[in-house]
């Protein structure tokens, strides 16, 4: 099988739904889509296959998986385009690569809306810090474009992406109806299994415990593989890994604006005994 160039050896590329109008024939709602699990990851091929009878679906996804890339750019060495087909394209750089480089050079039209995802696995709690999925959604705000980040929160090798795809479809819909406040974008998690329930959330505080597991590598050189261990306890009930633990979708509205006013307020008072220190 045909494999997006730059990808992982040996993943087999899957198929995206054509559009039934066929390329540059559409006038409806059109919907980038990118995510950082890789443009052959199936989450990304279920969220097409949603949304195909819905929008214009552009793909513009990295070319291999990009967790825990968070909202990171490529700085130091190019970023390769590569085009599958028209409206698909698959770069080596990170997701909020992919968003700039879409929004400012593959697109024709800017898009109503950015969906990443589906990522496989959660996105609760600290873990949208580091997330690259919620990073390219950010990004996506940043350029004032209602954005969304959706995960399925299973590792499953044969997990099944339609119900999440449901939720993004809805979600969409809804959105492109209703907007989005400046500045916040959604953060979505789909439990596996889901009641049927739907709850917006606050971003839970950190429930895990960072693990480091030492080796030795054929050369005696020590090295380290990072895991999170995850504690059960102290959950808060309005948090996004309590609506998971309840078997229901979690919604957490997120802000570019991460400023805390009360601490800016309370900490002002410091900036005159700070000046005055550097007049000696």
């Amino acid at each position: 099988m045909r494999e997006v160039p730059g990808s992982n050896p040996g993943a087999p590329t899957i198929s995206f739904p054509p559009h039934p109008d066929g390329p540059k024939k559409y006038s409806m709602t059109h919907i980038l889509l990118t995510n950082d699990d890789g443009y052959n990851a199936p989450g990304l091929c279920a969220l097409a296959e949603a949304l195909q009878d819905f929008a214009k679906v552009s793909i513009v996804a990295p070319s291999r998986e990009q967790s825990g890339a968070a909202q990171s750019l490529t700085l130091r060495q190019p970023i390769v385009c590569n085009k599958i087909k028209e409206g698909h394209w698959a770069i080596d750089g990170t997701p909020a690569d992919c968003v700039i480089v879409a929004l400012h050079k593959l697109l024709e039209e800017r898009p109503d809306m950015v969906i990443s995802g589906i990522n496989s696995g959660a996105n609760l709690g600290e873990n949208i810090y580091y997330s690259g999925t919620v990073g390219a959604a950010r990004e996506a705000a940043i350029h004032h474009i209602p954005a969304v980040a959706i995960s399925l929160c299973s590792k499953k090798p044969a997990a099944k992406f339609d119900g999440a795809a449901r939720v993004a479809r809805s979600a969409a819909e809804l959105i492109l109806k209703e907007g989005l406040p400046e500045q916040v974008l959604l953060s979505i998690n789909v439990p596996d299994p889901w009641s049927g329930g739907v709850k917006f959330t606050r971003q839970s505080k950190k429930i895990t415990r960072n693990q480091l597991i030492e080796g030795k590598d054929p050369r005696g050189r020590t090295y380290f593989w990072l895991s999170e261990q995850r504690i059960d306890k102290n959950v808060e009930p309005d948090t996004d890994y309590a609506a998971i633990f309840a078997e229901a979708v979690s919604i957490t509205p997120l802000h570019l604006d991460p400023t805390h006013t009360k601490s800016l307020n309370h900490l002002s008072h410091w900036a005159k005994p700070l000046q005055a220190s550097f007049k000696g």
